[in-house]
């Protein structure tokens, strides 16, 4: 079954960010991932989201997911999230 990373993100320092996703996009490749949204418009329906950026990223399982986020080599580059955007990122299993 497919899982998700889904998260939400205020970017704060888009240089650093810049330097964050340019590393991230091959990473998430090599570990089998694949962007469903990566930024792009929102339209809020209802409530009010926790943050302006949207990223949903597609693995083939959890064990897939956790892989991904949990590896030395995405260890090494999340500094570079934390430090130039705030949010929250889960992982979710599809249905």
């Amino acid at each position: 079954m497919a899982a998700y990373i889904l998260a939400q993100l205020d970017i704060h320092d888009p240089e650093g960010f810049q330097r964050y996703r340019e590393k991230v996009a091959p990473l998430v490749a090599t570990f089998g991932g694949r962007y469903l949204v990566r930024g792009g418009e929102v339209t809020t329906l209802e409530g009010e989201l926790a943050a302006a950026r949207l990223v949903i990223i597609e693995f083939a399982d959890r064990k897939a997911a956790e892989r991904w986020y949990f590896s030395d080599e995405y260890q090494e580059i999340l500094p570079l999230r934390l430090n130039s955007a705030k949010g929250s990122a889960v992982i979710v299993d599809g249905v």
